[in-house]
């Protein structure tokens, strides 16, 4: 597909001028029409963008089906993850060749006194039958003759007789709860629809806790469901009001406590409800008035209950403390808080988890994700031993917690890099080494040693160094003639971590250079590179990525005439937001689910978790300087008459995070507007959510389809190397 293509005409969405006036600043949007939903027009004109699409992309469909078979043929499809033990149970998943989801299995676990034999994980071999196995929901079952499906979580209770689950068969993120008694197989009568992620049972199995969504889909309510009982009777445990706070709740490690959290991303407040004396009421921590950012976990320190605080009370990058609970009854000023993990201007700490004998610490140095551990005795004294950190020998990975049970020997920790493949350890605490349990099998002959990953800095307009990933072909020449991706996000704190992906193997066999560029406005080098990409310096996220496209064109590598930009959600409107700034630097750029209509959105409340929006891009609303700001750089209101590259626009019907409309709109402005002859294309996903269809098969062909656009546009069609992909 060349510029010369003679392509079909493109569907023309009618235009019905509509005016949004704030702050005495009108805009005339004539595409607002879009966003009714039942409307058959609107169905009809997104039918025939699909149908547009497919036009386009016809001479595509070889290459998608190649890359989809590459990574097919890279997975072992028949596996399993490695159990997990829980009380009297060894839990997992495992997968199988020719179905769509996961199998949730289970068998029972032996106590032998020996406890490296006890939390030794039972030798599993996929594919083979297993003595003892139970199983518990099979997703291919649950989904069959539904148009989508997609589980919210799943809970056990204590004495491992009940399951809670809850599904979601349109894509919207709206869940329904069911029981079901492990012993019979049987669905318990209990049925509670419309829920939210997230479910725990009470420590006697007697109640599920869940959490509602409002209106505008923004958690706010934390419900309990007695088993048996009619669903109008379920109690409001909590409910939070202020429309700018999103709430959640967890268990406490020792199951004694529900946690219930509130917050957004700048402060937040806890409420704790001791679930062995319901009636003593939820008890408040710190309370939002004092503007601090903290999580809180319980843990029993010489007989008296005390809670870990991860928090950025005087630490920006945040800082780990422990008070007794008897404290917070005291004024915030009179607390005595004694420090666990003191701050460090250059080490975000991300959080806690603890067993009965430690404290797990999750920390960012110098990008990368890693762990920490320390002994809870002793902790926040002046004797407290010193963290240990578990040591690998890659420069670029991610290391996190998977699961600490509240009494194991050992926790799970997960790890992969941008060319090793997901790792299971158990890391064990009394002695600190590290058993390998499981490496994720790749077929096809892949070798590492093949690809090479290495960090570069680009420098931003304003002397900032934003770290790179580069990622490539060991063999690659440097001749300046390769095709490279540049792919980024840069919004919520969120980091782009090394991981692991089969599919992104099949860019780089046919020479595209994979770029990951860690922008201002994500987590990846602290608190100061987040605040330095929200609000009112948001621009800084799309200059930045602009910044590193340059670098990343200067590479002795890479073609300039032949780079591609890739991004989804917030990434989508960076997407946007870039192909305004230099449409000439990118030959394609695919938005997938992309917010490029953030201003429309964010200055109605009453859309999808709009309000909750203004802590990370401010109220438009109500301040004027944040108006003007947002409207310099959202990327519909800033659509100009220029030549854009190829574009394509990823969307699903039913996606409840960032709406349809929104690349509906931003297409039909970008082909009435601009000057050049590259084709703009909308996908419409129209039984998915925002990952998309469900079932891995289709979310392989979907990722097939967006890197085939980007390989067909870059001239990356065939494999330029010998290839593992089997």
């Amino acid at each position: 597909m060349t510029a010369e293509t003679h392509f079909p005409a493109p569907p023309v969405a009618k235009k019905v001028p509509t005016e949004r006036t704030h702050h005495s600043d009108t805009f005339v949007d004539e595409y607002e029409w879009l966003r009714e939903k039942e409307s058959p027009e609107v169905l009809a004109h997104l039918t025939a963008e699909n149908e547009y699409t497919d036009a386009v992309t016809a001479g595509q469909e070889q290459l998608r089906q190649d890359i989809f078979t590459e990574i097919k043929n890279r997975t072992q499809e028949t596996d399993l993850s490695v159990p997990s033990r829980k009380k009297g149970w060894w839990y997992y998943a495992r997968t199988e060749e020719g179905k769509q989801y996961a199998i949730n299995c289970r068998v029972a676990a032996t106590d032998t006194g020996d406890l490296a034999t006890d939390w030794t994980p039972p030798e599993i071999l996929p594919g083979t039958p297993i003595e003892g196995e139970q199983v518990m929901l099979d997703g291919n079952a649950e989904a069959e003759g539904k148009p989508f499906f997609s589980l919210g979580g799943l809970a056990v209770t204590e004495d491992g007789n009940l399951l809670a689950y809850c599904e979601d068969n349109a894509g919207d993120e709206r869940f329904t709860l069911r029981i079901k008694d492990l012993r019979t197989g049987e669905l318990l009568p209990d049925v509670v629809p419309n829920i939210f992620y997230g479910l725990a049972f009470s420590p006697d199995g007697t109640q599920v806790f869940y959490t509602v969504v409002d209106d505008s889909w923004r958690p706010y309510q934390v419900r309990s469901h007695t088993l048996g009982a009619p669903v109008e009777q379920d109690s409001v445990v909590y409910q939070e009001d202020d429309v700018a706070m999103w709430t959640g709740f967890d268990l406490s490690a020792d199951r004694t406590q529900l946690l219930i959290g509130i917050g957004c991303s700048e402060f937040s407040e806890y409420r704790v409800l001791d679930l062995t004396n319901q009636s003593a009421g939820l008890l408040t921590l710190i309370p939002r008035s004092e503007k601090v950012l903290y999580e809180a976990d319980p843990v029993t320190v010489d007989g008296e209950r005390h809670y870990v605080l991860t928090h950025n009370r005087n630490a920006k990058n945040s800082m780990v403390s422990l008070a007794a609970e008897s404290e917070f009854a005291k004024p915030l000023t009179d607390q005595r808080w004694n420090t666990v993990v003191a701050h460090d201007d250059a080490v975000r700490v991300g959080g806690v988890a603890v067993t009965s004998s430690h404290l797990i610490v999750s920390v960012r140095k110098d990008t990368i994700e890693r762990v920490q551990v320390l002994p809870l005795a002793g902790l926040g004294t002046a004797g407290q031993p010193a963290a240990e950190e578990p040591a690998f020998d890659e420069e670029l990975f991610t290391c996190h917690l998977a699961d600490a049970e509240f009494d194991s020997p050992i926790i799970r920790l997960s790890y992969t890099s941008f060319f090793t493949p997901p790792r299971v350890y158990d890391y064990v605490l009394d002695t600190g080494s590290l058993l390998l349990r499981k490496e994720t099998e790749v077929r096809g002959g892949y070798r590492p040693e093949d690809y090479t990953a290495e960090r570069q800095w680009a420098t931003a307009a304003d002397g900032t160094l934003i770290p790179l990933s580069v990622l490539r072909r060991t063999d690659l020449a440097d001749d300046g003639a390769n095709p490279a991706l540049v792919y980024a996000y840069g919004s919520y704190e969120i980091s782009m971590d090394p991981g692991f992906s089969i599919a992104r193997l099949s860019l780089l066999d046919r020479g595209v250079v994979f770029v990951v560029a860690h922008i201002r406005g994500g987590g990846e080098m602290g608190r100061t590179w987040y605040e330095g990409g929200k609000k009112l310096n948001k621009k800084n996220t799309f200059t930045d990525f602009v910044d590193a496209t340059r670098h990343v064109a200067a590479s002795p590598y890479v073609d300039a005439t032949r780079i591609a930009a890739m991004g989804g959600s917030a990434g989508g409107l960076l997407m946007g937001a870039i192909t305004n700034l230099a449409p000439d630097l990118y030959r394609a750029v695919v938005a997938q689910v992309p917010f490029v209509d953030a201003l429309t959105t964010i200055l109605d409340p009453e859309l999808p978790l709009s309000a909750l929006e203004w802590e990370e891009w401010g109220n438009p609303i109500t301040d004027h300087a944040v108006y003007q700001y947002m409207k310099e750089y959202t990327p519909y209101e800033n659509i100009k008459a220029t030549r854009y590259p190829r574009i394509a626009a990823v969307t699903s019907f039913n996606d409840t995070r960032v709406l349809y409309v929104e690349p509906a709109k931003w297409v039909a402005k970008l082909r009435e507007t601009t000057t050049g002859s590259e084709p703009i294309v909308l996908k419409t996903e129209m039984d998915g959510g925002h990952g998309g269809a469900s079932g891995r098969y289709e979310r392989w062909k979907d990722v097939a389809w967006d890197y085939a656009f980007v390989a067909a546009a870059l001239g990356a069609e065939e494999l330029r190397t010998t290839s593992s992909a089997g």
